[in-house]
């Protein structure tokens, strides 16, 4: 087995090194102004003028509602030679709750929609050379997030049950996990990805790299316990031994399907997709923060279905079987990268007024003490 160093901080993707390096310099940028209907339509008329269009109109620009990490826009886009279509604009403000990458985003889309129902990806600005900021242009999916009735009810559906919708949408969403999993990405376009040695720890680590750089390169205050958790995650690094493609936000709010079909249209949010270990993914879909409890006292991951039910299914579709420290390790992981997000990332986006989100990414931070609670309950039982 290679041996890895879990203490060698520079040892992580490239281009994710590339995006967190980015971030610090365009804090410099700031403050962040949000932007209007008219600068959003004088950046597409920009840029697609040129892609080589003609005649280009952007009408129906609507903020949509949501997005802590970007920004984004429906638009209607018409130009010679082409009937009128519907898209979406995502886009990078100067700072986020999470720092990722437009092209990795769109390569993981292109590459996952050949199994899996997926907004298409029309075009990538990856650095903002023309549009300004980072932003990927995607088509228009119908659909919803949550069923109509229980709408507005939580921040991205969090705490929402899905009741009578479960029995349609709950074998979906472990088939997505499944399908995602076990794709095999050798014949796509993945060039602004690298892959964990299978065997090693890298694939945790890495991912503990990542946090961390964004934690401490943002640091608004020391926190000890996202400090002596950093530490934990190095120590306790598990093997992966057949790294797979990660979705990790795959959750509730994150899926839209049709009404009353309960048909997937498209799973979401493909931003921190990497090639890692798959209990990365099953660690975040049954976090605590994104299930709710059945009237009889049942926790339903996600909303959808308990606990032992879903690992159950989720193992005999798979083939792979969870172990439960390594669940452990990734809970433990993901309640370190929620911490940073919201103690680190938001409070300072917040700050410094670097978001379009203002009030959002100040409720998230204040947030953060769940998940540091979190942190101390998970390490306790490892």
């Amino acid at each position: 087995m290679v041996e890895i160093d879990v203490w060698d901080r520079d040892d992580m993707e490239p281009r994710v090194r590339e995006i967190l390096d980015r971030t610090v310099r365009d804090r410099a940028r700031g403050p962040y102004k949000a932007k209007s209907d008219d600068e959003v339509i004088a950046m597409l008329e920009r840029f697609f003028v040129a892609q080589g269009m003609t005649g280009v109109a952007i009408s129906d620009v609507q903020r949509m509602a949501g997005g802590a990490s970007k920004e984004q826009f429906a638009f209607t886009l018409a130009h010679d030679g082409a009937e009128t279509e519907r898209f979406v604009l995502r886009m990078d403000p100067l700072e986020a709750i999470s720092q990722s990458c437009r092209g990795r985003e769109a390569q993981l889309q292109v590459a996952l929609g050949k199994v899996l129902p997926v907004a298409p990806v029309r075009w990538v600005d990856i650095d903002g050379e023309i549009i300004g900021q980072p932003a990927v242009i995607l088509g228009f999916v119908k659909g919803v997030t949550e069923p109509s009735e229980l709408s507005g009810k939580g921040v991205s559906g969090i705490g929402s049950r899905y009741d009578a919708w479960a029995e349609k949408l709950a074998p979906q969403f472990v088939d997505a996990l499944v399908t995602i999993h076990g794709f095999d990405w050798s014949g796509s376009d993945m060039s602004l990805f690298a892959v964990p040695a299978p065997g090693t720890r890298q694939a945790a680590i890495w991912q503990v790299n990542a946090w961390a750089k964004l934690w401490w390169d943002g640091l608004v205050q020391p926190v000890p316990i996202v400090t002596y958790a950093e530490r934990w995650l190095r120590e306790n690094a598990p093997v992966c031994d057949k790294p797979v493609v990660c979705h990790c936000d795959l959750r509730i709010g994150n899926f839209m399907f049709e009404e009353p079909s309960g048909k997937f249209t498209a799973v979401l949010d493909w931003e921190l997709g990497h090639i890692g270990d798959f209990h990365e993914d099953i660690a975040w879909a049954t976090q605590a923060l994104f299930g709710a409890w059945s009237d009889d006292g049942v926790f339903l991951v996600c909303g959808l279905l308990p606990r032992d039910q879903f690992i159950r299914e989720y193992e005999e579709k798979s083939g792979n079987r969870i172990d439960p420290r390594k669940l452990l390790y990734y809970e433990v992981l993901n309640a370190y990268k929620c911490a940073v997000m919201d103690l680190g990332q938001a409070i300072r986006a917040a700050e410094e007024s670097n978001n379009h989100q203002d009030l959002l990414i100040t409720w998230l931070g204040s947030a953060g003490a769940v998940f540091l609670d979190q942190i101390v309950k998970l390490i306790r039982e490892a």
